[in-house]
């Protein structure tokens, strides 16, 4: 089950991304896809976090946790292009960054 921590500080733009989800899942579920693995929407969680302090490079910043498939591992810069275009088209936010962590996971169900 992927997850996605999306960072944001001005609460316009959460508002913004927070309308996006269900379509965002779904654009996710795609492009996380690989080989005999189909995910669905409802198996990538999202989570908006409010960064009060520190710094940022970016207005929205995502990392996006999955397991690391051999497919997604060949294609892992693309899809982090991918999705910041996606999030820069359907929001109007233009400074995004994205972040795609592969490594082996365990779940608990």
């Amino acid at each position: 089950m992927p997850t996605v921590n999306i960072y944001f500080r001005k609460v316009e733009n959460q508002k913004r991304l927070q309308g996006l989800t269900p379509d965002l899942k779904k654009y996710l579920a795609e492009e996380l896809t690989c080989g005999d693995i189909t995910l669905s929407p409802s198996e990538i969680s999202i989570r908006f976090l409010n960064v009060a302090g520190g710094e940022m490079s970016a207005d929205i910043e995502l990392e996006i946790t999955a397991h690391a498939f051999h497919e997604r591992i060949g294609k892992q810069d693309e899809i982090c292009l991918r999705v910041m275009d996606y999030i820069k088209r359907e929001s109007g936010i233009e400074n995004v960054r994205v972040w795609l962590k592969l490594s082996n996971l365990g779940h608990s169900w």
